[in-house]
């Protein structure tokens, strides 16, 4: 408890000085959150200003900084200046999207890469090692924009098998929808997958072939141990400790989506709020996502420091 503590009074200064720079940076970055009003004739100049009133900025930035931090102490993540719509909101719209395609996405990457690359160590120089490493290559080369487009031109264009934009409007209440669904899902998955196994996958084979060579290892088989109890109950859990900081760092991306791959396919998820937002310089939606994927990014850090003392109870939190 007193580690914990110790974290947290660390990582509040932290959050506390990451939100006043994007806040500083938004506020002084070129662009009008209100400049769409400017072409509508109906609105006048008085009416514009009095729109502006209303959001605060008329005030000075330090102002309007201590106003937006008091209201998100409270829960209050305040208004989106383009839609006026309550950013809670529009989070939670967002949100079943980002998670159903981004978050199984990264759910199949975890599976599957912890098996491939503990056998690809274990196999080292096989035929197996070769062509996992080739895939874990080729998906990690190759931009995810690109992976998007090679697949839609391939599944898409010309074959005409999958659909190449996401209908968020779809409900499944049927076979039929749910097929739907899982079509319009195929393509995002795919490519948000091949990436993070590769990535994954490199991370998990690299440490345990490192663990391998070590004394403990060949005292085990010296021992007699059965080969799968040796690496299940030892290499296995100290192989993970790396892969554990990489997963606790990947997990709070989940949140604030693919920002790539959901432009590419249309999906509006939590990533393309972001680049709306940003676009239309909509303040309070930017340093809502932003705050929360801070505070997620702490939060996972410190599961991901409790999880090491479980892996190896050498590691232990003063």
């Amino acid at each position: 408890m007193i580690y914990l503590g110790k974290r947290i009074l660390i990582s509040l200064p932290t959050l506390l000085a990451i939100s006043i720079i994007v806040f500083i940076i938004l506020a002084l970055a070129p662009g009008d959150p209100l400049s769409e009003f400017a072409s509508n004739p109906n609105i006048t100049a008085e009416v514009r200003e009095n729109i502006r009133k209303s959001f605060g900025l008329d005030q000075p930035i330090y102002i309007r900084y201590i106003k937006w931090l008091t209201a998100f102490l409270q829960g209050n993540l305040g208004y989106s200046f383009t839609s006026r719509s309550p950013v809670s909101d529009l989070i939670w719209q967002r949100l079943p999207n980002t998670l159903s395609i981004v978050g199984l996405a990264y759910l199949l990457s975890v599976i599957t890469a912890i098996p491939l690359g503990v056998i690809s160590a274990l196999k080292r120089h096989s035929l197996f090692d070769k062509f996992s490493n080739a895939i874990a290559l080729f998906g990690y080369s190759i931009p995810p924009f690109f992976t998007g487009l090679l697949l839609i031109i391939i599944f898409s264009v010309k074959l005409q098998w999958l659909p190449f934009i996401y209908d968020s409007n779809l409900i499944v209440n049927s076979w039929a929808s749910f097929i739907a669904q899982i079509k319009q899902s195929i393509m995002p998955i795919i490519v948000l997958t091949l990436y993070q196994t590769a990535v994954l996958m490199r991370f998990m084979r690299s440490s345990v072939r490192e663990e391998l060579n070590h004394d403990y290892v060949r005292t085990a088989y010296s021992k007699g141990l059965n080969p799968y109890q040796v690496v299940i109950n030892h290499v296995l859990r100290n192989a993970l400790i790396p892969v554990i900081t990489l997963i606790a760092l990947d997990i709070p991306s989940i949140f604030t989506g693919a920002l790539v791959t959901e432009q590419i396919f249309r999906i509006p998820g939590i990533g393309a709020l972001l680049i709306e937002s940003i676009y239309r310089s909509d303040t309070p939606v930017i340093m809502a996502i932003t705050m929360i994927y801070g505070i997620l990014i702490v939060i996972f850090n410190l599961i991901a420091d409790l999880t090491y003392s479980w892996l190896d109870p050498r590691v232990r939190f003063d």
